[in-house]
């Protein structure tokens, strides 16, 4: 199943996949900068490790089709915005 959009063609399910990973690619970004920014070394690395990882998907998904671009962008602002709102209550 997939829709078009502007003579793409968008299936719904990369397109879930490509938002949630950018999402959480963000937020590992932030959290990686946090522990970058308290010196805390292990953390520091394992952030950047699962930065890598979330964002090879939504790479090789929108480097296929541009259009999940859009999908990806919305993700990391998400993500980016969760992160932080949960780093300032912590």
């Amino acid at each position: 199943m997939s829709f078009a959009v502007d003579g793409f063609a968008v299936d719904p399910w990369i397109a879930a996949g490509v938002l949630v990973c950018a999402t959480l690619t963000d937020a590992a970004y932030v959290l990686f900068t946090a522990s970058v920014q308290a010196r805390r070394r292990i953390w520091a690395a394992n952030w950047s490790g699962i930065w890598y990882l979330l964002s090879a998907f939504a790479v090789i998904s929108y480097t296929e089709q541009a259009i999940y671009v859009l999908f990806a962008a919305a993700g990391s602002w998400l993500g980016a915005f969760t992160s932080v709102t949960w780093l300032r209550h912590d």
